[in-house]
Protein backbone atom coordinates (compact mmCIF):
# COMPACT_ATOMS: atom_id res chain seq x y z
CA UNK A 1 0.00 0.00 0.00
CA UNK A 2 1.18 3.53 -0.64
CA UNK A 3 1.74 6.09 1.32
CA UNK A 4 -1.39 8.74 1.82
CA UNK A 5 -1.99 11.67 3.55
CA UNK A 6 -5.79 13.56 3.91
CA UNK A 7 -7.24 16.08 5.72
CA UNK A 8 -11.06 16.31 7.56
CA UNK A 9 -10.55 20.18 6.55
CA UNK A 10 -10.56 20.57 3.02
CA UNK A 11 -10.07 17.25 0.48
CA UNK A 12 -6.60 17.38 -1.96
CA UNK A 13 -7.34 20.35 -4.49
CA UNK A 14 -9.94 21.95 -2.69
CA UNK A 15 -10.18 25.08 -0.83
CA UNK A 16 -8.83 25.37 2.72
CA UNK A 17 -11.30 26.70 5.65
CA UNK A 18 -10.42 30.25 7.03
CA UNK A 19 -9.96 28.90 10.37
CA UNK A 20 -6.48 27.90 9.02
CA UNK A 21 -5.24 31.02 7.47
CA UNK A 22 -2.79 33.04 9.45
CA UNK A 23 -5.02 35.84 9.72
CA UNK A 24 -7.88 34.57 10.61
CA UNK A 25 -7.41 31.77 13.12
CA UNK A 26 -3.92 30.28 12.55
CA UNK A 27 -4.53 27.15 13.20
CA UNK A 28 -2.72 24.41 11.88
CA UNK A 29 -5.40 21.55 10.00
CA UNK A 30 -5.36 18.20 11.33
CA UNK A 31 -3.90 16.11 8.97
CA UNK A 32 -4.30 11.90 8.63
CA UNK A 33 -1.59 9.12 6.75
CA UNK A 34 -1.41 5.35 6.19
CA UNK A 35 0.28 3.16 4.36
CA UNK A 36 3.69 3.86 5.45
CA UNK A 37 6.28 1.25 3.85
CA UNK A 38 8.18 -0.88 6.40
CA UNK A 39 11.33 0.25 8.23
CA UNK A 40 10.14 3.61 8.62
CA UNK A 41 11.62 5.44 11.49
CA UNK A 42 9.90 9.01 11.45
CA UNK A 43 7.69 11.08 9.07
CA UNK A 44 8.58 14.10 8.39
CA UNK A 45 5.81 17.41 7.25
CA UNK A 46 6.48 20.20 5.23
CA UNK A 47 4.00 22.93 3.86
CA UNK A 48 4.96 25.03 1.26
CA UNK A 49 3.50 27.73 -1.29
CA UNK A 50 5.01 27.64 -4.73
CA UNK A 51 2.62 30.64 -6.01
CA UNK A 52 4.61 33.43 -3.85
CA UNK A 53 3.80 35.91 -4.11
CA UNK A 54 1.42 36.29 -7.14
CA UNK A 55 -0.12 32.87 -8.90
CA UNK A 56 0.72 34.75 -12.23
CA UNK A 57 4.31 35.67 -11.75
CA UNK A 58 5.09 33.23 -9.03
CA UNK A 59 8.84 34.28 -7.41
CA UNK A 60 9.32 31.89 -4.41
CA UNK A 61 8.43 28.62 -2.77
CA UNK A 62 7.31 30.05 0.46
CA UNK A 63 7.42 27.57 3.09
CA UNK A 64 4.38 27.55 6.02
CA UNK A 65 5.53 24.47 8.04
CA UNK A 66 8.15 22.18 8.74
CA UNK A 67 7.63 18.85 11.32
CA UNK A 68 10.25 15.97 11.46
CA UNK A 69 10.69 13.70 13.71
CA UNK A 70 7.21 13.14 13.69
CA UNK A 71 7.17 9.00 15.11
CA UNK A 72 7.12 6.20 13.07
CA UNK A 73 3.74 5.13 15.02
CA UNK A 74 2.01 8.52 14.46
CA UNK A 75 -0.80 8.99 11.60
CA UNK A 76 -2.03 11.59 12.17
CA UNK A 77 -1.42 15.36 13.71
CA UNK A 78 -4.59 17.23 15.19
CA UNK A 79 -5.65 20.73 14.59
CA UNK A 80 -3.87 23.12 16.11
CA UNK A 81 -1.06 20.59 16.15
CA UNK A 82 1.28 23.47 14.94
CA UNK A 83 0.92 25.33 18.32
CA UNK A 84 0.54 22.68 20.68
CA UNK A 85 0.24 19.09 20.77
CA UNK A 86 2.97 17.94 18.87
CA UNK A 87 3.59 13.67 19.11
CA UNK A 88 6.48 13.36 21.55
CA UNK A 89 10.10 13.30 19.71
CA UNK A 90 8.71 15.56 17.03
CA UNK A 91 10.40 18.96 16.05
CA UNK A 92 9.65 21.74 13.90
CA UNK A 93 11.81 23.31 11.31
CA UNK A 94 11.34 27.21 10.81
CA UNK A 95 9.14 28.38 8.69
CA UNK A 96 9.76 31.42 6.25
CA UNK A 97 8.41 33.67 9.16
CA UNK A 98 11.65 32.71 10.91
CA UNK A 99 9.40 30.36 13.42
CA UNK A 100 9.20 27.43 14.61
CA UNK A 101 5.55 26.73 14.12
CA UNK A 102 2.20 26.40 11.69
CA UNK A 103 2.05 29.75 9.59
CA UNK A 104 -1.00 29.76 7.92
CA UNK A 105 -2.05 30.87 4.16
CA UNK A 106 -1.81 34.69 3.81
CA UNK A 107 -1.65 35.54 0.22
CA UNK A 108 -1.12 38.61 -0.74
CA UNK A 109 -2.77 38.85 -4.00
CA UNK A 110 -4.60 35.59 -5.93
CA UNK A 111 -5.56 31.84 -5.42
CA UNK A 112 -2.41 29.78 -4.21
CA UNK A 113 -1.62 26.11 -3.46
CA UNK A 114 -0.60 24.83 -0.38
CA UNK A 115 1.42 21.68 -0.39
CA UNK A 116 1.54 19.51 2.35
CA UNK A 117 4.02 16.94 1.44
CA UNK A 118 4.95 13.99 3.68
CA UNK A 119 7.77 11.72 3.20
CA UNK A 120 9.02 8.56 5.27
CA UNK A 121 12.27 8.00 5.94
CA UNK A 122 14.22 5.16 7.19
CA UNK A 123 15.94 7.34 9.85
CA UNK A 124 14.97 10.16 12.04
CA UNK A 125 16.84 13.26 11.76
CA UNK A 126 19.20 15.41 13.66
CA UNK A 127 17.85 18.27 15.67
CA UNK A 128 18.02 21.66 15.17
CA UNK A 129 16.25 24.78 13.86
CA UNK A 130 16.08 23.35 10.24
CA UNK A 131 14.81 25.71 7.38
CA UNK A 132 13.17 23.59 3.89
CA UNK A 133 16.93 23.47 1.97
CA UNK A 134 18.49 22.24 4.81
CA UNK A 135 15.75 19.36 5.12
CA UNK A 136 15.58 18.42 1.91
CA UNK A 137 19.48 17.87 1.90
CA UNK A 138 19.48 15.27 4.91
CA UNK A 139 16.26 13.41 3.19
CA UNK A 140 18.93 12.43 0.33
CA UNK A 141 19.06 8.36 0.41
CA UNK A 142 16.50 7.70 3.41
CA UNK A 143 13.24 8.00 1.74
CA UNK A 144 11.32 5.22 1.95
CA UNK A 145 8.19 7.08 0.15
CA UNK A 146 6.18 10.41 -0.15
CA UNK A 147 2.79 11.71 -0.83
CA UNK A 148 1.06 14.98 -0.78
CA UNK A 149 -1.68 17.08 -0.30
CA UNK A 150 -2.97 20.13 -1.85
CA UNK A 151 -4.75 22.93 -0.50
CA UNK A 152 -5.80 26.23 -1.77
CA UNK A 153 -6.63 29.48 -0.31
CA UNK A 154 -8.14 32.66 -1.95
CA UNK A 155 -6.55 35.83 -1.12
CA UNK A 156 -9.85 37.49 -1.29
CA UNK A 157 -11.07 34.71 1.30
CA UNK A 158 -9.07 36.57 4.66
Amino acid sequence: MALVLSSPSFENGGAIPREHARRTGNVSPALRWRGEPEGTKSFLLVVEDPDAPDPKAPKRVFTHWIVYDIPPATHELAAGAGRDGLPRGAEQGLNDWSAPEWGGPEPPIGRHRYFFKLWALDEELPVGAHRRADLYRLLEGHVLDYTELVGTYDARAA
